[in-house]
């Protein structure tokens, strides 16, 4: 009996040692386990778009990993000013196991339920999306990704901590630093010296480098882009812009879009060969800028004495929407003028890190330029001056007008779509919108001048709209437009008010999680169905026939320039 008693007593003591040695190594904190589950099971609520399981596991993996940082955190600040004041008996070993033991499997299965939950509401977004929705045993592998992104970020926080820990004890040996202010103090080294390399060495290799990448992709040109003959097009033989200088967007830019003989087809009316003027990022030289080349493109082609002309800022690699740009062709039965210049290599959610300024430069040289020599043209000779300009275009775009009244002074009318929430302008008429009128569908001055609409029945409002028109067009569920580092630590109205048509009702705002949520949306903007995200497909006709639509146009026509455009548009994507 005494022999089984000692034999027990000794594989217990065993087993306690396994179990220290392997808490050791493991080293979890079990309040930041507990405040991770909590983030996770936050991060895989209801978001802007659908998200497929890859992208829900980078993200719920970055949340959880905030979420085990404070509780740390917690923790530690328990510890320092709670337990060392107030005599806390500790637990015996087997007792500290056994709830270190049921929290471990209690956040094991609230992952999992949230999980199963998670599958349910991306069901739901797809449904209101009109798309395919996900099945629950393919989203369960969101867990295990989510659990090695934050391993993998909690062990890189781990190595900081070993660095600045090492540069305490040397802080402490070279320079006398208190031993209580050495942590600190090696802290505040380390941060300042990442982010002088991050801000200075590291982000000009980085964005030397995508320029570098980019500038590859904006040499190549698809077996579907042909150089132009017609001379209304630049990249032509009788163009000042040489073909191989457009770049990639803008060779498909000039090369496609609808002929004067397809204009007449689709309208039942004798058209134009439409304008399409482009300047690439290579077509300058030192003696003319891009700008004046652009205008020196509009008068080889007689642009001015066109009726209508758009100014078009492009997206960061020089994308113009065809859709946008074939609408007012069509319209106009071909009797228009279209230029726009590249401004950056890179695409718009690099442009938007580091282009910002020059998108707005560029904008504003140009459309200068062209409204200085439209000023020159005989008064009641000038074509209809009208601006454009697509989510980061968008922003650019607005940047060449000081405000509202010098924006309805310079052109007939404006068209801006999926904007920014750092757009100047539109975040001046969002936030002085009419009181008890939602921000994703605000309401500025009755309307009489700035519209917003998510359809087209939202521009088509019997309340009078003054000429010169602005609109913009925006969906509750873009997260290009409603991204914002303010969802850090803000509620922003558009998750106060009740949601907009194409957003799950169970979104909500929780501090960082909602942050990285509609940041990992921003990747998925646009894989959506048309109508939802950043995919505004043929509303960008109504957004024309709003603006600045010519009088008399059929309503029979223009379903079949809808038509026409949605077909181009299907084409584009499965050549391009």
């Amino acid at each position: 009996m005494t022999e089984h008693a000692s034999t027990s007593t000794m594989l217990r003591a065993r087993s306690t040692a396994v179990l220290r040695r392997v808490e050791v190594v493991v080293d979890l904190n079990y309040v930041g386990l507990v405040l991770a589950t909590l983030f996770f099971g936050l991060s895989v609520t209801p978001s802007l778009v659908p998200r497929d399981w890859l992208f829900q596991g980078l993200i719920s993996g970055i949340n959880a990993a905030i979420g085990y940082g404070l509780g740390c955190v917690l923790e530690w600040l328990f510890r320092r000013w709670v337990r060392s004041r107030i005599p806390i008996p500790s637990p015996s070993d087997r007792v500290r196991y056994a709830i270190k033991a049921t929290v471990l499997v209690g956040c094991a299965l609230v992952a999992a339920l949230m999980l199963v939950q998670s599958a349910r509401w991306q069901r739901e977004i797809t449904s209101l999306m009109g798309m395919a929705g996900t099945t629950t045993p393919a989203y369960l592998r969101t867990g295990l990704l989510s659990m090695a992104v934050g391993v993998a970020v909690v062990a890189a926080y781990r190595t900081v901590r070993v660095m600045v820990l090492g540069l305490a004890r040397q802080l402490n040996r070279w320079v006398r630093v208190p031993r209580e202010l050495a942590p600190a103090a090696g802290l505040l080294v380390l941060v300042v010296l990442a982010v002088t390399i991050f801000n200075g060495v590291a982000s000009r290799a980085f964005f030397a480098l995508a320029n570098s990448a980019f500038s590859v992709r904006n040499d190549r040109t698809t077996p579907y882009a042909v150089q132009p003959v017609a001379p209304e097009r630049s990249g032509s033989p009788a163009s000042l812009a040489s073909w191989q200088s457009l770049g990639f967007e803008g060779r498909w830019f000039v090369s496609n879009g609808p002929s004067a003989a397809a204009i007449t087809e689709v309208t039942g009316k004798t058209a134009r060969e439409p304008i399409r003027a482009y300047v690439g990022l290579e077509s300058v030289t030192r003696d003319q800028t891009a700008a004046q080349l652009a205008v020196a493109e509009l008068e080889r082609t007689n642009a001015f004495e066109r009726e209508a002309m758009v100014v078009v800022t492009t997206t960061g690699t020089g994308w113009v929407n065809g859709m946008a740009a074939g609408a007012v062709e069509y319209l106009y039965g071909g009797d228009t003028a279209i230029v726009a210049t590249q401004f950056s290599y890179l695409p718009s959610v690099l442009s938007f890190l580091s282009d910002r300024e020059k998108a707005a430069a560029a904008s504003r040289e140009l459309f200068d330029a062209v409204h200085a020599r439209w000023s020159a043209q005989p008064e009641g000779h000038r074509p209809k001056l009208f601006v454009y300009g697509e989510s980061l275009g968008s922003q650019g775009s607005e940047e060449a007008f000081d405000g509202l009244a010098d924006l309805r002074e310079e052109v007939d009318g404006a068209l801006w779509v999926g904007p920014p929430n750092s757009n100047r302008l539109w975040r001046q008429f969002v936030d002085r919108r009419d009181p008890g009128t939602p921000a994703v569908a605000p309401v500025y001055a009755d309307g009489l001048v700035v519209r917003f609409a998510d359809d087209a029945t939202d521009l088509d409002r019997a309340e009078p709209w003054r000429e010169p028109r602005i609109a913009y067009l925006q969906h509750p569920s873009d997260p290009i437009v409603w991204w914002s580092a303010d969802l850090i630590l803000t509620r922003p109205d558009w998750l106060s008010e009740p949601r907009g048509p194409g957003v799950s009702t169970q979104m909500r705002w929780a501090p960082f999680v909602t942050f990285w949520q509609v940041t990992a949306d921003l990747t998925n903007a646009q894989g959506v169905a048309d109508g939802h995200g950043h995919r505004y497909g043929s509303l960008v006709l109504d957004g024309w026939l709003a603006v600045g639509a010519p009088p008399g146009v059929d309503a029979d026509v223009v379903e079949s320039i809808r038509a026409a455009l949605e077909s181009a548009e299907t084409y584009e994507r499965e050549v391009k």
